[in-house]
C-alpha cells in the first residue's frame, strides 16, 4: 500500500511544517484535529485549510470538551501571560492534551490499519510542557503497543516527532523549503480578533523570534 501516517494537525506552524515532511517524504497522510474547547478556534480553520492543500486523504476533526476540566489559559478564564518566560510549567498548559490527542489518533491509525504517528511535538523551543518531551513519546509508544489489538499483533505503532530538537528557525527554514504557507497557520494564545496576533504571548514570541533568526518576515498580523 505504501507508507501510510496519521498526522496530528493543531493548525500550528509546527504541526502544518511536520504534515509538509511527511508528504515530502511520499507518504500518503491522513490527518486528526482536535477541538478541545480552546479559545483559539481559528487554529481549527487554518487546519482544516493546510490538510486541503497539502492533499490529505481525509481530515478529522473531533471534540473533546476540555473547557469542562479547565486548569489552563486555553480553555478557561484564565489570563494568557505576556510578560516573556515564566518559571516552570506555564498556565497555557493544557492538562492531558497530548495523551488525549495521542490516544484519539492511535484509535483512528488502528482502525486504517496505519502504523506511523506524526506529531510536531518539539522540546526545544517549547513552553516547558512535559507532554512535547521525547521521553513522554517513547513512553506512549510503548503504551501504545501494549494496549491494541495491532501493536500485540506484529503490527506496531511507531511515534514520529521529527521536529522534536529543532528551533523554531530551522522547522521555519524547513516548512518554507517545502512549500508551506504560513499565512495560513495560527499561532497566537490570545488573539484579539479573528486573523489577528497580540504578538505578546508565549507562543507569538517564540514564532517572531524564529522569523528573526532566518531574517525572513512572517506573514501574519500582529496587533503590536
Amino acid at each position: 500500500m505504501g507508507k501510510r501516517a496519521l498526522v496530528l494537525l493543531s493548525g500550528g506552524m509546527d504541526s502544518t511544517t511536520c504534515l509538509a515532511i511527511a508528504r515530502s517524504e511520499g507518504v500518503s497522510c491522513w490527518s486528526l484535529s482536535l477541538d478541545y474547547g480552546q479559545h483559539h478556534r481559528v487554529e481549527l480553520e487554518m487546519a482544516a485549510y493546510q490538510a486541503r492543500v497539502q492533499g490529505v486523504e481525509r481530515h478529522l476533526e473531533v471534540f473533546v470538551d476540555l473547557a469542562k476540566i479547565g486548569g489552563s489559559a486555553l480553555t478557561a478564564a484564565l489570563e494568557v501571560p505576556k510578560l516573556g518566560p515564566t518559571q516552570g510549567i506555564p498556565i497555557t498548559y493544557v492538562p492531558g492534551r497530548n495523551v488525549i490527542f495521542l490516544s484519539i489518533a492511535l484509535a483512528w491509525a488502528e482502525v486504517l490499519e496505519v502504523q506511523d504517528l506524526y506529531i510536531g511535538a518539539n522540546q526545544v523551543d517549547f513552553s516547558g510542557y512535559p507532554d512535547c518531551r521525547d521521553s513522554f513519546l517513547r513512553a506512549f509508544e510503548q503504551m501504545a503497543n501494549l494496549a491494541t489489538r495491532a501493536g500485540t499483533q506484529g503490527h506496531p505503532f511507531r511515534i514520529q516527532a521529527p521536529l522534536l530538537n529543532w528551533s523554531k528557525a530551522e522547522i521555519i527554514h524547513k516548512g518554507l523549503a517545502l512549500g508551506v504557507d504560513y499565512r495560513y497557520t495560527h499561532t497566537c494564545y490570545d488573539p484579539p480578533r479573528p486573523a489577528v496576533s497580540c504578538g505578546l504571548c508565549p507562543s507569538c514570541r517564540l514564532r517572531l523570534k524564529g522569523f528573526e533568526a532566518i531574517g525572513g518576515q512572517d506573514p501574519l498580523e500582529y496587533l503590536t
